[in-house]
């Protein structure tokens, strides 16, 4: 809920359901305008051994009285040194990424920074994006509130109450426009490439990715990179929740470390 400002949270990370026994963590990475509890039916659905939890931006949700960032390199510094704190708290667990669209990007840059901390994640997963040197930017983040409106609903991924609510909306749509501007002003930042496996995925009616900027994500990684397509439009992971879980559960299983143990340990 909305309300008076307050200090910064200890964790940017949001768990719907935690895992007490999760070989695996996946965190992910919400759209522009999104908050962490677009991703709280995939906690609620994990498995015993995945734990999913969801990165909340600053000036989102409950961190709403904090300052949001204005660039990518600003975004992931900050989301970046906390989760670097969150994974050498739980070191015997894997990490693997997960982005959707503005998500994907953060996601990557993310993944590119806690490499240079020593943090690597296992593994990257991509949604609804073109490749990072493929990026289209944009100017809707200097355009009306009616043309951002427009784009909003014209993606399909802002629930209806929201848009139908007046006085919510003038309250969350400069958080909005600040995701706009963060991923319309978005080029890769400098530094290394990735050398983790990255899975893309796209749906066939998306009008934010066609097949070839799907594709590009390749040069982004020295190891595999595969690309999987599913039927639907540019928030098709609403509509095919339970297809790509699936598919998303076996690349985070495979991620998992050679001597894993495949069951918590009895005491």
């Amino acid at each position: 809920m909305i309300g008076a400002a307050r200090g910064p949270v200890t964790s940017c990370l949001r768990t719907a359901s935690p895992r007490a026994h999760a070989r695996a963590r996946l965190i992910c990475f919400p759209h522009a305008g999104g908050t962490a509890s677009a991703y709280r039916l995939w906690s609620l659905d994990a498995p015993w051994d995945i734990e999913v939890a969801a990165v909340q931006y600053p000036g989102h949700a409950d961190r709403y009285g904090e300052e949001p960032a204005t660039t990518m390199r600003a975004l992931v510094a900050g989301l970046s040194s906390g989760l670097v704190r969150d994974m050498a708290a739980s070191p015997s667990r894997a990490t693997v990424l997960f982005g959707h669209s503005m998500g994907a990007a953060v996601a990557y840059e993310t993944a590119r920074a806690l490499t240079a901390a020593g943090r690597a994640p296992r593994a990257l997963i991509v949604s609804g994006r073109p490749a990072p040197h493929r990026t289209r930017g944009g100017t809707l983040h200097l355009a009306s509130d009616a043309e951002l409106l427009a784009d909003l609903r014209r993606l399909g991924g802002t629930a209806a109450e929201v848009l139908a609510h007046e006085e919510l909306l003038n309250a969350v749509l400069p958080t909005i426009r600040g995701d706009y501007r963060v991923i319309e002003t978005y080029a890769p930042l400098p530094g290394r490439g990735l050398d983790v496996p990255v899975t893309v995925l796209r749906a066939d009616a998306d009008p934010e990715v066609d097949a070839a900027e799907a594709d590009a994500w390749r040069t982004t990684t020295s190891a595999a990179c595969d690309v999987l397509t599913f039927p639907g439009g540019h928030f098709y992971l609403e509509d095919r929740r339970e297809t790509v879980l699936a598919r998303v559960w076996d690349l985070v299983r495979a991620a998992l470390p050679a001597d894993s143990p495949a069951w918590p340990a009895m005491p």
